[in-house]
């Protein structure tokens, strides 16, 4: 069965018990003495000897049970904290607790300022400038514009990871000057490694890709650049038409950049150190890898033929893999089987999206040709069905789970939709594919998310199956999810007595679960002590 509550450590526990009293003692005290006083540098106070892990730790406790409060963070912004983050409590970055931070943290090497619109570009200023070793910075949503991330790229010279999605004053220019300083002439942010810009207002001049092909020149250990412009600066770098782009308000021009990179026209080619790309449409396949020869995680739109598809065979360190569908309805699963079989042996993650299951063994093909998989995810449509008012077939007493040749030893998390915007999955497809199921979870050993969704076939038996195989399947499942799948309450009983660490279990919208049958659980959780939460509704 799911384990019993465990008895907290007694780090969580003093951590409690500081949060629960922290109200009624120390804040109050220095609510109605010190809160409006910014002239002292340090609070002195019980939570001076707290390691800074714990007041990270005590921060997010009081945040996501909404008790922080500015004077409990005035108390909390202390000089050893190495890592900040005011995600849970935006509301409360205020530019004087900008200002705290700027002036009482200067270890901080690691700072989330996620949704803290209220803090201005002044402000965010000095904090970039205040703080020089920063190595991951979050200003999504927040006021950042071209003064901030001119701050950033001249003083976090150790800067490795920035988020600046969803700013609205972050324009192509402001984006530039993160890379380059034109008043010192000099590179910026040297080993930066990751930048997320998504969702950024559009320049509307078709900028966006330029400036994007200057970021990637600029900044020589980027890895991962995040905007759906991406791919369009892939291929102008690609092109070689640069030595008239970007070299406007003291800027480099593209050309010159990548010359400074080694590349030439008629020379060596460019080449980036990029190991993630998103967003890529099928014809573009040849452009991006010659591009991004190291890449070992890509997201790719499939269009009308497969024929492009094949530049993936060439790309060596490739070992993420996310596969969609753009051209013609009804995309077959087994029309991509002999590309997942060639890449099969080194894929680590695999995700599907948009293709039909017209060959019910396909889904079970694919998973054998990929064994070291740690995660797989597919949505998949219902093929049509041919024969509606066919014979259905019985089902099977005991499911055969030696349907996959081997095991699964490395897959960690499994995500299932079966969608049925095309019809109605046909009989003989349910009996494979849940035949399937059962031999995936029985081959899975160290499995511990599983998230069955919209499953239109009965699944208790594929439950009962698994349950009683040797070995002790799904010991190590901790998430479950039967959202909109048929499934009844015994199934749940089954888990219930299991042996197993199950913690979370969601059972939305599944029609054969009753309201009688969510308070039942519920009760047996509470009086078992159960360490799992159930959802219904």
């Amino acid at each position: 069965m799911p384990r019993r509550k465990e008895v907290p450590a007694l780090g969580s526990l003093c951590l409690q018990s500081l949060a629960q009293h922290m109200q009624s003692i120390w804040v109050k005290d220095y609510s109605e003495n010190y809160l409006d006083e910014y002239q002292f540098r340090f609070v002195m106070g019980p939570f001076n000897d707290l390691a800074g892990s714990l007041v990270q730790d005590l921060i997010r406790l009081l945040g996501e049970s909404r008790r922080l409060t500015r004077a409990a963070l005035h108390l909390l912004l202390l000089p050893h904290l190495r890592e900040l983050s005011l995600r849970p409590c935006p509301s409360l970055a205020s530019n004087a607790i900008g200002q705290l931070i700027t002036l009482r943290c200067k270890s901080l090497s690691s700072l989330d300022l996620h949704g803290c619109s209220r803090l201005s570009a002044d402000v965010l200023v000095d904090l970039a400038e205040g703080l020089p070793q920063l190595s991951r910075l979050g200003l999504a949503e927040t006021q950042a514009n071209v003064q901030v991330l001119s701050a950033v790229g001249s003083c976090c010279r150790h800067l490795q990871e920035l988020d600046v999605s969803r700013c609205k004053k972050v324009s192509p220019c402001a984006l530039r000057h993160l890379a380059y300083d034109p008043l010192a002439q000099s590179l910026c942010c040297p080993v930066l490694r990751v930048l997320l810009a998504r969702d950024l207002e559009p320049p509307g001049d078709g900028s966006m890709a330029e400036v994007l092909a200057f970021l990637l020149l600029a900044l020589p250990r980027l890895e991962f650049l995040a905007h759906g412009a991406v791919p369009d600066a892939l291929r102008l770098l690609h092109g070689w038409q640069l030595d008239d782009l970007g070299d406007t308000e003291g800027f480099p021009s593209l050309g010159e950049l990548a010359r400074q990179r080694g590349a030439a026209p008629e020379g060596p080619r460019i080449t980036l150190p990029l190991r993630q790309v998103e967003e890529v449409e099928e014809p573009e396949l040849a452009t991006i890898r010659a591009i991004c020869p190291q890449a070992e995680e890509a997201s790719v739109w499939l269009g009308d033929s497969l024929a492009g598809g094949w530049e993936l065979l060439r790309w060596s360190c490739l070992a993420r893999l996310t596969l969609g569908c753009t051209g013609r309805q009804g995309w077959a699963l087994a029309e991509v089987l002999p590309l997942v079989q060639s890449l099969g042996p080194r894929l680590q993650t695999l995700a599907l999206h948009g293709f039909c299951c017209q060959d019910e063994l396909s889904l079970a093909t694919l998973l054998a040709s990929c064994p070291d998989l740690q995660a797989f995810s597919a949505e998949l449509h219902a093929p049509l069905d041919t024969d509606p008012d066919g014979e259905t077939p019985a089902e099977p007493s005991h499911w055969d789970t030696n349907l996959l040749p081997h095991s699964l030893p490395q897959l960690q998390s499994c995500f299932l939709t079966l969608a049925s915007t095309t019809g109605t999955f046909p009989a003989p497809h349910g009996l494979v594919l849940r035949a399937t199921l059962a031999s995936l979870l029985c081959h899975a050993p160290r499995l511990r998310t599983l998230r069955l969704v919209g499953i239109p076939f009965p699944l208790d038996s594929v439950f009962e199956t698994v349950l009683a195989a040797p070995g002790l399947p799904l010991l190590e499942l901790q998430e479950l999810s039967l959202a909109e799948s048929q499934v009844s309450s015994q199934t749940v009983w089954l888990l219930l007595a299991s042996e197993g660490c199950l913690r979370h279990l969601d059972l939305s919208h599944c029609r054969d679960i009753h309201r009688r049958d969510y308070d039942s659980f519920l009760q047996a959780v509470w009086k078992q002590q159960l360490d799992l939460d159930i959802i219904w509704e």
